[in-house]
This record gives structure tokens, sequence and C-alpha cells, in this order.
């Protein structure tokens, strides 16, 4: 006889080869250099991807077809946290070390570096996003958000209405900006003209507000870290639904919003991946081959779903059909 705790785990992993294979999914890992540490990931627009080896203080990309990899270092006491693809092609990266915004130019790889106006304390910068205007905005869970003209430089830092706790960012089908706030336990939108920061309560008190992503509808996805849920919230009418990721001890890292508005969520207490199916209200388990993966940041490209395994140091891709 097989132990309880060994057949549970065999018919886990067997539901969850079955339902990858009725959704047509195929996962693929890479494997990057030892200590990379990598925090967020962006699909490049040559098909590669960009990630951020947090812990190299450097600007990763990874080729797919090879499997092959590059550093890019981006300076002396470089934390790099966060990193997307702007309106120009290039790499964006938000860098808690070196306190600034960093755009590596994707065709020689030159190092470009934001600071903060002089007087602006330590931010613990996390995320970006570009609003329709081309402007970047961005958080700092210090206490902070703010935003960046790429045209000529100029940056403005907001501090956040509740204080400490800004992290996940995003830009919504109404363009505006919406943040998460995982130690206020709130998202915010924020007025692109003005600066000024709205708080919205979620109905689950200190759900930990984590990550923020925008679908095509109007909605903003959230990922509630403390507990364990989806949130959602609609930007015209106000409405909030929540729905609660399965297992004992869910905690939602990630969120992420495909091109078919399907929600991927990372989950660090069921160490799974989940697509969750707005009309069905259904979760998907996927499972990545290696385990304890630790994926805090989502994104994708059309057919394809990017996951940083931060502790193990890899990404992975999950290739899908979009229908």
């Amino acid at each position: 006889m097989f132990p309880r705790q060994v057949v549970n785990v065999v018919v886990l992993l067997v539901l969850t080869l079955l339902a990858m294979a009725a959704a047509g999914a195929e996962v693929e890992e890479f494997i990057l250099p030892d200590g990379d540490h990598p925090h967020d990931v962006a699909p490049a627009a040559d098909g590669g991807a960009w990630y951020t080896a947090q812990r190299a203080g450097a600007l990763g990309w990874l080729d797919p077809a090879s499997g092959a990899t590059r550093h890019i270092p981006l300076g002396n006491g470089s934390s790099p946290h966060g990193v997307i693809v702007g309106p120009d092609g290039a790499p964006w990266i938000t860098d808690s070390g070196l306190n600034a915004i960093v755009r590596v130019d994707p065709q020689t790889d030159r190092v470009q570096r934001f600071a903060p106006p002089s007087g602006t304390p330590y931010m613990n910068l996390n995320t970006a996003t570009f609003d329709p205007r081309g402007i970047l905005w961005f958080t700092g869970q210090a206490g902070y958000y703010g935003r960046l003209d790429p045209a000529n430089g100029e940056m403005k830092v907001f501090e956040a209405p509740r204080g400490r706790g800004p992290y996940g960012i995003c830009t919504g089908a109404d363009g505006k900006v919406y943040y998460a706030s995982l130690a206020g336990s709130h998202i915010a939108r924020v007025d692109p003209d003005t600066g000024a920061a709205e708080v919205i309560e979620p109905p689950t008190p200190g759900q930990g507000a984590r990550r923020v992503w925008g679908d095509s509808k109007g909605h903003i996805w959230v990922s509630e870290w403390n507990a364990g849920q989806l949130g959602r919230y609609h930007t015209a009418t106000g409405q909030w639904r929540e729905w609660r990721l399965p297992g004992d001890r869910p905690r939602a890292y990630a969120v992420y919003i495909d091109v078919v508005d399907r929600v991927w969520l990372s989950d660090f207490g069921g160490d799974a991946i989940w697509r969750f199916d707005p009309d069905g209200e259904n979760f998907t388990r996927f499972s990545l081959p290696s385990a304890n993966a630790s994926v805090r940041q989502i994104h994708g490209r059309e057919g394809e779903v990017w996951l940083p395994q931060s502790a193990n140091d890899k990404l992975a891709v999950i290739r899908t059909a979009t229908e």
C-alpha cells in the first residue's frame, strides 16, 4: 500500500496533466545563470524575453529558440525589480537598488538612467506601466508613486495617500492608472492629468492587494495576497467580485490578463499557476516541472504566458491556444 500523501500527490499530478492536455497547453522551462533570481519578465519585441536578474544587478535576455541568455549590467548597487516593454520597443526597468528608472536600448544595450528629483527619499521602486499618452507611471513600496515623461526625462514623485504599500500597477481600459497597495490593502486610481490618487477599497478587509492588471472590458483584476483571492473591480460601475483560489492555503501573488481576457495567477501556497475563466467562473491548474518556483510576476503575448521562477533561476513559458 502506498502512503495516502503519495497517492494524493500522484492523483493531483494526473489531474493537472489531464487539465493541461484538455486546455491544449504545453510548458517549457529555461535554465538561467546561477544566482539570477529573476523577478519580472517581459516578452521582447524580437521574440525573446527580457527579465530582471535581481541579484545579479542586470537585465537579462533569453532566446527561446536556443535557451541562450545574455546579461546587461545596470550599474553598481543595482537591484532591478520590474521590467516592461515601452511603446518604443525598449525595456524599461524599475530599479530599487538605484532608486531610478532605467531604459536599455535593445539594439546597442546602452543603459540610460532617470533619477528622481533631488531630495527624493528612497522609494523601493517596484513596477511600472505606460499610459495611452506614453507617460511611464511607477510605484515605490516605501509609500510613493510617480510619473516619467520619456520625451524630456521629467519625473514627478507623489506621496501615496495612505503611505507605505504601492506595489503592482497597470493602465485600465479607461486610460487611467491603477496601483495596488500591498501594505494598505487597497487599490488606487490615479488621474493622469493631475497625478492625484483616489483610494478604492476591496470588499475583504486586509486582503493584501499585491498586483493589478486591466482587461478590455473595463475591469481591474487584483491578486489578493493575504486573503488568497482574486478580486475584480469594474471601473465604470464600481462593482466588486472576489473568488478564493482553490486549496487549503492559497497565496495569490501575480495576476496577468492575456489577449483574450483570460486571467492567470501564481499561487505561492499551492505552488501552482491558475487560469481563471471569467465566464464560467472556474479555475484550471497548471503545474510547472520544477517545484517551489516562486513565480512573482506573469506576462505574455499571444499564445504565450511567461513566468519567472525566482527560487529556481529559471523562466517558463506556457504555450496555449488563444481561441
